[in-house]
């Protein structure tokens, strides 16, 4: 027996993405809420394209607990308008069932006939001898683990068991919330669908995270996916990744010695096509000179432009100073020049603290590169 599904989970429909500054044009975070709505799509097509009839998704559909009336319509209609894919859906801790009542009312009586609203830790077979154990999270932060249920799901025997539920595994809030590592042994899993963890991690043969389909923060460095599952029941799973992310969010470092061209080690740095749809993080670490800070900057005003989002991130990027640049900035003992002396001691003082340092040379860089534009 088989049972052949897409697994995905944290599509965070309605997320503002308030941290990412707009662009020129005021469109980047409203391009970034519309690849989650679209992220419906995708899933849709890639449960199509692979022969698999049903798609789980474990927890965080919604963003927060109380979208607009008509996000979730038109999230619900997207859903119904694949008619022939059956959508699964559990209540995670941003769209907790005790925190969004009314959402989840709103999706069992309005929502589309293929669209499952699952409210209640009990078995439900789906196919024939195909049980979905589902744990919809019923508050934000409840400090147990919200798989405890699956051990006491009883189904027939030989039933192939289909795990689904929102968590972490390992967890970093000191909430108390751990999934158990083993619990697809300890309940006679079959597979595992977790949500929450937005990157995509596979725990175990039987047990693992598929991560958001559309990413939304730089830490995983690839797009979005989701997770074609072949189960089998008392056999381990076969997973296939399958990409559906239309964002590539990208951090990436670079290390300058002094000397080096900062403009072609950033150029070498970025990718070559594609720049509209990655969101780009460059953390720049070691030693420029003044010329080199300023070369660098005026590279990043250039290249920015021509992505969704371009972040450099130089605070770790020291400083090396030359008596010349002094000179370029005043050579001739004016109050310019004076500034410049009294932020390059603050800047190399190690009595200060470190954000003190920092901020000083930031200045110092800053004034470098308006004093050269003004010369130009």
């Amino acid at each position: 027996m088989s049972f052949r599904f897409i697994h995905s989970s944290d599509l965070h429909i309605g997320r503002k993405f308030a941290n990412i500054p707009q662009d020129a044009d005021g469109n980047i975070r409203g391009r970034l809420m519309e690849a989650r709505h679209n992220a419906i799509e995708k899933l849709a097509a890639a449960a199509r394209d692979n022969g698999a009839g049903h798609v789980l998704l474990a927890g965080d559909t919604f963003d927060t607990p109380t979208p607009s009336p008509s996000l979730v319509r038109q999230a619900l209609a997207a859903m119904g308008d694949a008619s022939d894919v059956t959508w699964w859906i559990i209540p995670g801790n941003h769209d907790n069932l005790r925190g969004a009542e009314p959402l989840w009312d709103m999706i069992a009586s309005d929502g589309p006939a293929n669209v499952r609203a699952v409210t209640e830790a009990a078995p439900i077979e789906v196919e024939t001898n195909v049980y979905l154990l589902p744990c919809p999270v019923q508050y934000r932060a409840s400090g147990t683990d919200p798989t405890e249920a699956l051990v006491r799901m009883e189904t027939p025997e030989g039933a192939l068991r289909i795990g689904l539920a929102h968590g972490g595994i390992t967890d970093f809030t000191e909430s108390g919330e751990v999934i158990a590592v083993d619990r697809d042994r300890t309940a006679r899993l079959d597979y595992l669908a977790l949500g929450d963890w937005h990157g995509r991690i596979a725990v175990s043969p039987r047990v693992h995270y598929s991560g958001s389909p559309e990413q939304d923060r730089y830490k995983h460095g690839r797009r979005g996916l989701c997770l074609l599952v072949e189960a089998h029941a008392g056999a381990e799973p076969e997973v296939t990744e399958i990409e559906t992310g239309h964002f590539l969010w990208q951090e990436v470092p670079m290390d300058l010695v002094s000397g080096q061209n900062p403009t072609e080690e950033l150029e070498r740095l970025l990718p070559a096509s594609g720049r509209r749809n990655v969101l780009l993080r460059v953390r720049a670490t070691g030693w420029a000179g003044l010329a080199d800070h300023a070369e660098l900057e005026r590279a990043v005003i250039k290249a920015g432009p021509e992505f969704a989002c371009f972040d450099l991130r130089a605070e770790a990027l020291r400083a090396r100073y030359d008596p010349t640049d002094l000179d370029e900035i005043d050579s001739s003992g004016g109050a310019l020049r004076i500034t410049a002396e009294a932020l390059m001691t603050e800047a190399g003082d190690d009595t200060l603290s470190e954000d003190d340092r920092s901020i000083a040379a930031e200045a110092l860089a800053r004034l470098y590169s308006y004093v050269k534009e003004d010369a130009q």
